[in-house]
């Protein structure tokens, strides 16, 4: 189980806000680029995980400058000398199911998939639709979706996120549809609703890697308790891969927002390995 790992988004700020100008598909617009901005550069942040205790991360697409092999190559190795683990490039945008624009979409997918092989990531994220499920677009996301795995030079996994998989029923029903060669990624915020512990609990097997999202109140309050009911849904329900934090809240100093959710996430794995016999670890 690895809890030193971070979700980019977490550290948007961090990065300056930043939005590249090939944020979107063909035929969609729903990123604004943001031009040139402050804050550290994707080349720094390898190292400053690490002074953080991190050795994991998740990197979003749209927070890449360019897309040009020498760029790629050049953050691949600060990666590798920081000795920080690419787990997965997150492809942020596309809609496998647009009604006009997924084979579009479909080939501006694979061509990420290219790219998350020169960085070294061992995943790359693919959301499987952004439209309400119906049978035929379950069965169209699974078809694409297996094309651009038996294709990618990477795992493609794909996550309980947006319109077409509202539960974990259509989340294996797409899995299913890509025949096997598709994997999941788990979010543990993307579900709301008193049932979604359950749901949580339904799909966390079939999961290899994760966003350990926390949620905040009004007043910016970390959510505890919940964050808490859903690791334990997941990890009592067999999940056993990379937790990679997640943390959108008002709070600026992303940096310590993270260490008290990473906080959460290594107090409740203690106590999870304590309730089944093993080993407690600092995470």
């Amino acid at each position: 189980m690895v809890s030193r790992a971070v979700h980019a988004w977490s550290l948007h700020r961090t990065l300056g806000r930043f939005v590249s100008d090939e944020a979107n598909p063909p035929g969609a617009s729903g990123m604004m680029p943001t031009g040139p901005v402050g804050g550290i550069t994707l080349l720094d942040l390898p190292g400053l995980l690490i002074e953080r205790g991190y050795d994991t991360v998740q990197i979003c697409h749209f927070h890449l400058p360019t897309r040009d092999a020498a760029y790629l190559a050049e953050l691949r190795s600060a990666l590798a000398h920081a000795g920080v683990t690419l787990d997965a490039l997150l492809v942020d945008a596309g809609d496998l199911v647009d009604p006009d624009h997924a084979d579009d979409h479909e080939r501006w997918i694979a061509g990420w998939l290219d790219d998350a092989a020169e960085l070294g990531a061992h995943r790359a994220r693919v959301i499987a639709g952004q439209a309400p499920p119906t049978p035929e677009r379950l069965a169209a996301s699974g078809h694409r979706l297996r094309q651009l795995a038996t294709a990618s030079p990477v795992r493609v996994v794909t996550e309980n996120w947006l319109d077409l998989l509202p539960s974990a029923t259509q989340v294996r029903q797409v899995l299913e549809a890509a025949d096997g060669e598709v994997g999941l990624l788990v979010d543990l915020g993307n579900w709301t609703g008193p049932d979604k512990y359950a749901q949580l609990a339904a799909v966390a097997a079939l999961a290899e890697t994760a966003h350990a999202k926390c949620h905040t109140g009004p007043a910016g309050a970390l959510d505890v308790e919940d964050f808490r009911r859903s690791l334990r849904a997941v990890l009592d329900a067999g999940f056993a891969g990379p937790l990679a934090l997640v943390y959108d809240g008002p709070d600026a100093d992303e940096w310590t927002a993270l260490a008290a959710v990473r906080a959460v996430v290594v107090e409740t794995l203690a106590e999870t390995r304590s309730q089944v016999g093993g080993p407690a670890t600092s995470g």
